[in-house]
């Protein structure tokens, strides 16, 4: 029956699904782990990066994390050349707003333009949907720090903490046990790390597949800045969070052997 009703994004099927958008939505769930924490003095960002050959030439540019503006920032999981279309977009619509009322675009509307661009792509015939999702992570002076995740469909929500492409659902059931709204930065980093060491493929990982950065805001410039941690401060937290598992191991054997 679906087959009858998956070759449009214009038509419902009797059950009032559109499949085309919901295929979309499922190749956001075999891209790379991208995950979102907010916490009290800022906002952790962690993405996967996944390499396809060693003799491939490393990118100049990240292609898991991008600046909307200098108060936004945005992670994409699922297929970069349709994220492209939509950053562009993005930072078009933030700096229209800038020019014409001389002051940043909220964060939640720079969501809401590019989730209804999103969403005219499964409006009309012979358009398919963006096979791609953000976490958007930013500051404004009327909500401060704000998380918001967009899907396929044009539909976008805000979060605490979340996690979106492979593996999500593992990575959120961490997040349920691990994650408290009081953590600060230097909390949560650990927490994203120790989320990505769970939802990657690779039993070795390394710090060239992950991708950390920070948003924090400078009490004394009023700036809002965006650190990226380098593959050494990575590479640390991966030996502190492996010790940590390690050592859960351990008392949960003893306490086996003990019963």
């Amino acid at each position: 029956m679906a087959r009858r009703y998956d070759q449009s994004t214009t038509t419902f099927s009797p059950e009032g699904r559109l499949h085309q958008v919901e295929y979309a939505i499922e190749a956001i769930n075999n891209a790379g782990t991208c995950v979102g924490l907010l916490c009290t003095d800022g906002i952790v960002l962690t993405a996967e990066r996944r390499v396809v050959s060693k003799l491939l030439a490393p990118s100049k540019t990240s292609e898991k994390t991008y600046t909307i503006d200098d108060h936004v920032v945005a992670l994409v999981a699922g297929l970069t050349a349709d994220a492209n279309i939509l950053i562009n977009q993005s930072r078009l619509g933030s700096q229209r707003h800038m020019y014409k009322y001389q002051e940043p675009m909220p964060v939640e509307q720079v969501v809401k333009s590019v989730c209804n661009y999103k969403q005219a792509y499964t409006q009309y015939g012979g358009l398919r949907p963006f096979g791609t999702a953000f976490l958007f992570a930013g500051w404004d002076a009327v909500h401060g720090f704000q998380l918001y995740q967009t899907d396929p469909s044009g539909n976008y929500s805000g979060w605490k903490a979340t996690v979106i492409g492979q593996n999500n659902q593992a990575g959120k059931s961490i997040l349920k046990t691990d994650y408290k709204t009081e953590n600060k930065v230097e909390d949560n980093l650990k927490v994203a790390v120790k989320i990505l060491l769970k939802t990657m493929d690779s039993s070795t990982p390394s710090p060239e597949r992950i991708e950390l950065s920070t948003i924090r805001r400078n009490e004394d410039t009023q700036q809002i800045e965006h650190y990226t941690l380098s593959d050494a401060e990575v590479g640390a937290l991966i030996e502190d969070i492996q010790a940590e598992i390690e050592k859960e191991q351990k008392k949960e054997q003893a306490s086996t052997g003990d019963i």
